[in-house]
């Protein structure tokens, strides 16, 4: 079978590599021709685990391409599968012109019969605008072509996303056609061989499991950031009703950890997309509304806890962080709650050293020279009157506190993912804080 992936973020490059290596030939597809050649010369623009070693090989064995233009392809190809950005514009609603371009491309360039998977995530209705936008183009051609639209939601996590491919707990496809089914049963056939299973439903309802799968998660997180705040209030230990509610098998003990909230692009992006999609159909959700200012209210919480401790004055006070990424396995800062901490912290006046093991790159995009950026995790915590962790790296879980208590002028720890054990730090004099516990 032979595809191109257009698009070559997290989605499209792990994507259009994990295709490749259960067999499928691929052409990856970006209109950049530096970027093309740094992928092809294997200099890879996206960090995510076990991703550059299956890259390069299957580039080195011929199974995937990469390159800046698709029209030549296009009458050779099975499949377009699309994997540009989608990103959120102000107002919440999606931008969708890398998505309708594709289209616009496919219906002035097949002569034959084609199929186009949309995996970016779109809202719901997007298949049905495609379909219309193009007839349009074929129209004007004279062209009686038949085609398929295939809405192919993803599910990869950053930071994990070449094993969700690779183990997808499902595949959800939304077709209009027996052919269209043909085409994802053998697009995904070693998957579906190995016993993952596939749900065939219509494309707006694909659409809608996408959105609602992420406002889902979304939740459970939302909803055990305020079961923590209240543990604080009444003194109740969160970790003990994690496990209590864990237990129940009607709930399950997946997403149930408390901290200083959730970013990156995805939910976010996903959740408000949802809202907007309500409002134009008609309908306020208003729960999702909840889960998402309550998200915004905690990925303040570090912050607060900080100013506490200081009674407010923090103005001048050096403060380290521990990691910038979203989450940990990623080099994504986008919506990050490292990053919503640290403009508070400036802007309060406080003097800022950051330490990530991988996204001080791309941090410094954003931050600029606005902070210190540390050459690792100790040299951030010199002199500092505060340490606050935010992403939860492998490396911050085991630091050697007694390096880190010489280090710091003032011991004040704000742990915003309850990561270390209070009688470590109590041991080692910390003032040490946490998420939905009473110290």
């Amino acid at each position: 079978m032979k595809i191109a992936v257009v698009g070559t973020d997290t989605v499209g490059l792990v994507s259009a590599t994990c295709f490749a290596e259960i067999g499928v030939q691929v052409t990856c597809i970006n209109s950049d021709p530096k970027l093309i050649e740094n992928l092809n010369n294997g200099i890879i623009h996206v960090y995510e685990p076990g991703l550059e070693e299956r890259l390069n090989r299957n580039h080195r064995d011929g199974n995937l391409k990469f390159a800046t233009d698709i029209k030549p392809l296009i009458d050779q190809l099975d499949l377009v599968v699309c994997a540009t950005p989608t990103p959120a514009m102000p107002d919440g609603t999606i931008d969708l012109r890398q998505v309708a371009g594709l289209a616009r491309t496919m219906g002035q360039t097949v002569t034959k019969y084609f199929a186009i998977a949309i995996l970016s995530t779109v809202p719901i209705g997007t298949a049905r605008q495609l379909r219309a936008a193009l007839n349009i183009e074929l129209e004007k051609r004279g062209a009686n072509i038949h085609y398929d639209i295939i809405t192919l939601p993803e599910f990869l996590r950053e930071g994990t996303a070449v094993n969700d491919f690779l183990k997808p707990y499902r595949i959800v496809a939304g077709v209009g056609s027996e052919k269209g089914e043909e085409i994802v049963r053998q697009l995904y056939k070693p998957l579906l061989d190995k016993g993952t299973p596939l749900i065939l439903t219509d494309q707006t309802s694909a659409e809608l499991i996408k959105y609602a799968s992420n406002a889902m998660l979304a939740n459970r997180i939302s909803f055990m950031n305020e079961i923590a705040n209240l543990s604080e209030l009444v003194g109740a230990d969160i970790d003990m009703v994690m496990k209590g509610m864990g237990a129940d098998p009607r709930i399950g003990a997946d997403y149930l950890a408390s901290g200083c909230g959730y970013g990156g692009t995805s939910i976010p992006k996903d959740v408000k997309a949802l809202i907007k999609t309500a409002e134009k159909a008609g309908y306020a959700m208003k729960v999702v509304k909840a889960v998402d200012e309550v998200n915004d209210s905690q990925q303040k919480v570090v912050f607060k806890k900080l100013l506490k401790c200081y009674n407010g004055n923090i103005k001048g006070k050096n403060v380290a962080v521990w990691g910038l990424a979203f989450k940990p396995d990623t080099a994504d800062v986008r919506q990050s709650t490292a990053l919503v901490t640290i403009d508070q912290l400036l802007a309060a006046g406080c003097d800022v050293s950051v330490y990530d093991p991988v996204a001080i790159e791309q941090a410094k995009k954003i931050l600029g020279d606005k902070v210190t950026y540390a050459n690792d995790m100790y040299d951030a915590v010199l002199d500092a009157d505060a340490l606050l962790l935010v992403t939860e790296w492998k490396q911050f879980a085991t630091p050697s506190w007694g390096v880190v208590a010489r280090s710091m002028r003032t011991k004040v720890v704000i742990d915003g993912r309850n990561l270390y054990n209070v009688d470590d730090m109590k041991k080692y004099g910390f003032d040490y804080h946490r998420i939905g516990k009473n110290n």
